[in-house]
């Protein structure tokens, strides 16, 4: 009598074939994806909605979800989005103390700014570059809220003084995309005074006879709002930014009122006059251009003349 054939296979033990993948199965020579193959953050979900979005169609989108809540980015994507083509020089940011008052708190701070810089890859809260807008020059300041919530520091605020100058030695306007929650306590009163500082800066750029453009996108508050936010010749806001001072709650408790719905929203800012136009992330490029031009004509008429 013939012996049964011997197998190694055990019930319940996945053989070699069914080991391989289900891909490699039905398509031969293709490789079968595993978890170490696929990204971790392959998929973003909407603030909105819930809905799982795939991260290459939000990237070129532009981080603008199908709900079109446009979703916080940052500074080098910024910039990218921004100038012609991607192409821009990048203006060194100043360096400063990292803790000038040796700030205590759970985490030293010099641990929270070597943290953020790592997750950034930004030297602080602002970063600033030249170049073109559609063919439009023009020096472009960027709060990134990733940096400790793009607080108002000593960093940020020599980054503007920079960038401020630069536009008037370069003769051509200044534009900011703000996001912030406002001065970074880590740096008490040296914080504050980077409001009066920035303030100061601008009067040179406005003495210069330059435009100073200010877009405000989510969130942007505090001691921000408070000075160079506030100050341009022109404001814009990505939809549905928030836009404000104090929070709401804070708010509602000191008048003890209740706030009418969308408040410190952009679309509510623009019916109210605190802000000129709502503009969609993929049209500001343009919409920056078109006021640069026509901000600046006069000036293009005297150097032609």
């Amino acid at each position: 009598m013939a012996m049964a054939e011997h197998r190694n296979d055990k019930p319940g033990r996945p053989t070699a074939e069914r080991r391989r993948g289900w891909l490699s199965r039905i398509a031969p020579g293709v490789r079968g994806l595993t978890k170490k193959d696929t990204p971790e953050n392959l998929w973003v979900k909407c603030p909105d909605t819930g809905e799982m979005l795939y991260r290459p169609d939000l990237e070129a989108a532009m981080w603008v979800t199908p709900s079109g809540n446009h979703m916080r980015i940052g500074a080098k994507l910024r910039l990218d989005y921004t100038f012609d083509d991607a192409k821009y020089e990048r203006i060194a940011t100043p360096i400063v103390a990292d803790d000038p008052l040796n700030f205590p708190d759970d985490k030293p701070y010099p641990e929270r700014l070597k943290a953020a810089r790592k997750a950034t890859g930004e030297q602080d809260s602002m970063a600033v570059g030249y170049g073109h807008i559609q063919g439009q020059p023009a020096v472009v300041i960027v709060q990134d809220f990733a940096f400790m919530g793009g607080s108002l520091g000593m960093a940020a605020g020599e980054t503007f003084v920079i960038a401020a100058k630069e536009a008037v030695k370069r003769e051509v306007p200044l534009v900011i995309f703000t996001a912030s929650g406002g001065a970074r306590m880590q740096e008490g009163t040296l914080s504050l005074m980077q409001m009066a500082r920035t303030t100061l800066a601008l009067n040179e750029v406005k003495a210069a006879g330059l435009p100073y453009i200010v877009v405000l996108t989510d969130p942007t508050t505090g001691g921000v709002t408070a000075s160079y936010a506030m100050l341009g010749d022109i404001h814009l806001a990505e939809p549905n930014a928030t836009i404000g001072f104090s929070g709401r709650r804070v708010i509602e408790q000191t008048i003890r009122e209740t706030l009418p719905p969308g408040f410190q929203r952009s679309e509510f800012l623009v019916e109210h006059g605190m802000v000129d136009q709502v503009v969609k992330r993929a049209d500001i490029p343009a919409k920056l251009a078109s006021i640069m031009k026509t901000l600046t004509m006069g000036r293009a008429r005297s150097r032609a003349a």
